[in-house]
């Protein structure tokens, strides 16, 4: 056995090594395996061969162009005259290839083109580009960007549309480089293409997205006790616009409609409010300069500058007024309730009556009427002297709560309370004892809420109550 393998070993070599020298001898006049010429195998062929090969090719020659559609169209040898001349090309390719590495080749694919071996007619051939239907402009769709759709839940990405508007030159040339290198088929690159400038993946629509995460990450949530109110992330993105450059910002038209939606539901300044009296019933009463108003200029500031961080932020609105007490009763249990039909005045302090006393407030028949409404004590003033168009007073304790008008002591009178009001009434001031004014001052704070009312309809036209805002003011007519 031993003496038979080492007979056939040898042999085995022998016979491969003949078989390689064989091929080495064979491929030096005849071209590698997996030669190609454009799209023609010419491997094992001499140049002889390959020249019938060429000829034959030139009689039924096709190129065959695929465009952006997939639709495709031929250009036949026999109509652009297509012909072909031998050159010394086809022996210096087979000079070039090494005929010792003839087994590798067969794991090697190579192509080569034969340039100037064929020509044509380029008048022809240009001609017959022209012609063809991809080429013609009613046929073409123009490309459309990648967009951005905002949606009432969230926004989308639409892919771009590439379209199929050619780019002539370089259809051309790359229809005759296909001819040059002989090939059969070709597919027009995107080259030959005006393409969208704007991909769902380009760097501009990244940018873009991130930014509209950013805004809708921006939520802000309002601190306004007895309220819930937050922007959420699906009306910010209502506030986003994208233009056609996908530059993203913040429709400041929105915003400024919000931060009015906010002032229209949490300002409270002026608002009619149902008042419990003293008395047990329960009065409609408006009008005053007491209550929150939000800074509609600078919440919206803020706002804008909130969004811009791409962070949830918990704040109150910025307030250009304030109240004592926030939420829907913002008067609260401290405050000063004054009846102009009854006459009489009284302190609640943390909703315990501490304080009333019998006033003479302004002199209707006059048209000194007092003016009603929602105020606060806006300061306090001892030893003040109140000065009108045809009277000056001296005052020992002085508290304004509307314009110019304000509780304080009346030593020159000797009855308070009923009806003298009517006739006898004041300027518009709230007339007090003097003990009791006294008291009072010691009593209240800058910044209670005063309540005023009169249990019957008044008209009052006098410049305090416009200033001030009153509930009943209403515009003296003119003598015009």
């Amino acid at each position: 056995m031993k003496k038979l393998l080492s007979f056939k070993i040898p042999l085995i070599i022998g016979s491969i090594l003949l078989i390689y020298l064989l091929g080495c001898v064979y491929f030096h006049f005849h071209y590698l395996p997996r030669t190609y010429i454009g799209d023609l195998s010419v491997g094992g062929k001499s140049v002889k061969g390959l020249e019938k090969a060429m000829n034959k090719l030139v009689d039924k020659y096709k190129l065959t162009i695929t465009d952006r559609n997939g639709d495709t169209f031929k250009i036949l040898g026999s109509d652009i005259d297509y012909t072909y001349t031998p050159t010394s090309q086809e022996s210096e390719i087979l000079d070039e290839q090494n005929s010792l590495t003839w087994p590798v080749a067969f794991f090697q694919k190579k192509t080569y083109s034969l340039e100037g071996a064929t020509s044509y007619d380029s008048d022809k051939t240009e001609a017959l580009i022209d012609e063809m239907s991809f080429m013609q402009e009613e046929n073409m769709r123009a490309p459309e960007n990648a967009t951005i759709e905002i949606g009432t839940k969230d926004y989308e990405v639409v892919d771009e549309v590439k379209g199929d508007t050619v780019i002539a030159d370089n259809v051309h040339n790359e229809i005759l480089e296909a001819l040059n290198a002989q090939l059969e088929e070709y597919t027009l690159s995107d080259n030959c293409y005006e393409n969208p400038e704007i991909t769902k993946d380009s760097e501009a629509m990244k940018e873009a997205t991130a930014a509209i995460d950013s805004y809708m990450a921006s939520t802000v949530t309002y601190d306004i006790n007895g309220y819930d109110e937050a922007l959420s992330s699906k009306e910010i993105l209502a506030m986003i616009t994208v233009d056609d450059d996908l530059n993203v910002s913040l429709d400041e038209s929105a915003v400024t409609k919000y931060v009015q939606y906010l002032a229209s539901t949490y300002n409270t300044y002026g608002d009619v409010r149902s008042f419990k009296t003293s008395l047990g019933d329960t009065v409609e009463i408006g009008g005053g300069d007491y209550g929150w108003i939000i800074n509609k200029s600078g919440e919206k500031e803020q706002l804008l500058s909130d969004l811009a961080g791409g962070k949830a932020v918990e704040r109150e609105p910025v307030w250009e007024q304030t109240a004592l007490y926030s939420g829907a009763d913002d008067i609260g249990n401290t405050y000063i309730e004054v009846d102009y039909t009854n006459q009489h005045m009284y302190y609640y302090k943390d909703g315990e009556k501490v304080f009333d006393c019998d006033v003479v407030t302004g002199n209707l028949t006059r048209g000194n009427g007092s003016p009603d409404g929602i105020f606060k004590i806006v300061y306090k003033q001892k030893d003040a002297t109140l000065v009108g168009e045809n009277y000056e007073s001296a005052v020992s304790y002085f508290m304004p709560f509307a314009y110019n008008i304000g509780f304080h002591d009346a030593s020159w009178r000797n009855e308070f309370g009923g009806t003298i009001y009517k006739t006898s009434g004041s300027h518009g001031c709230v007339n007090m004892p003097s003990d009791k004014a006294q008291e009072l001052f010691s009593m209240v704070e800058t910044g209670t809420p005063v309540v005023c009312y009169y249990r019957e309809a008044v008209q009052l036209t006098n410049n305090a109550c416009k200033l001030s805002n009153a509930y009943s003011y209403v515009a003296a007519e003119s003598n015009e």
